[in-house]
């Protein structure tokens, strides 16, 4: 009877640790980011640019080079979306189109990721510094390599084609204007 005592009281005090345990899905979570940092992709919670949500939501970023930087644009899920915004295909809608077409390579890129996100992959955006992912993380890490192919190339044919190209100068090398009497040196 002791020992059932003792049992006992052992049990209560282990359940709580019991419960400090990571469930799965925030294992497989934790897995995932942290295999996307290894593969380079910035991931952090933000606060989503979907209106009127103050939720965070996981922020997946493949960065452009600096001297390479991307054009603005931001695609909504229609179901996230309002009516009003201009239909890209369908299922998405845009909230900030790009001011230049994109290339025929990224266009078909661009459509072909779309095809393939999961359902909770709500916003695609792309800004001069990256393309981001905002989703909730609802693949496995086997799952998210493909996803890191295609948003790697995306952000490939993207790169180098800002919207406002003059406004990054200042991430190019500088002109050195000829030195008044011949090579300067």
């Amino acid at each position: 009877m002791l020992w059932l005592i003792i049992l006992g009281v052992m049990g209560l005090a282990f359940a709580p640790m019991m419960g400090l345990r990571p469930s799965q899905r925030q294992q497989r979570v934790k897995g995932l980011r942290d295999g996307a940092r290894e593969r380079g992709v910035a991931v952090r919670l933000e606060s989503s640019p979907l209106h009127d949500d103050s939720e965070s939501l996981p922020a997946y970023r493949w960065r452009y080079p600096p001297q390479r930087p991307g054009p603005d644009f931001l695609l909504v899920r229609d179901a996230m979306a309002s009516q009003a915004l201009k239909p890209f295909l369908p299922g998405w809608r845009w909230r900030v189109e790009p001011l230049r077409p994109l290339p025929e390579t990224a266009h078909r890129q661009l459509e072909a990721l779309l095809d393939c996100l999961p359902e909770d992959a709500v916003v695609v955006e792309s800004s001069a510094a990256c393309l981001t992912l905002w989703w909730d993380e609802s693949w496995s890490l086997e799952a998210f390599s493909d996803l890191d192919e295609r948003m790697q190339a995306l952000r490939d044919d993207l790169a180098g084609r800002p919207d406002y190209p003059g406004a990054h100068h200042s991430m190019q090398a500088p002109s050195v204007p000829p030195s008044p009497g011949g090579t300067g040196l």
